[in-house]
């Protein structure tokens, strides 16, 4: 499920069948893996993740928590 996208298969001009040949392939490689596989790979892909913050709103609330917290640090 990890693997790139096949452009060959999913083209402008995709029709139903070859959606479903492309979810079956792709379902099958992934329950052939061994579960400890799985496992390691899903890890991976939570440990790679970008915070949830920055991931929906960009750099922003860094910089206004960053404000925050230099001016709370100011006040003391």
């Amino acid at each position: 499920m990890g693997q790139p996208i096949n452009k060959s298969i999913l083209g402008d001009n995709m029709n139903t069948n070859d959606y479903v040949k492309y979810l079956t392939q792709t379902f099958v490689q992934y329950m052939d893996q061994p579960k400890e596989q799985r496992k390691k790979l899903k890890a991976e892909r939570r440990d790679n993740k970008e915070p949830f913050m920055l991931r929906w709103f960009g750099i922003l609330p860094y910089v206004i928590a960053a404000s925050v917290k230099k001016q709370k640090s100011k006040i003391r």
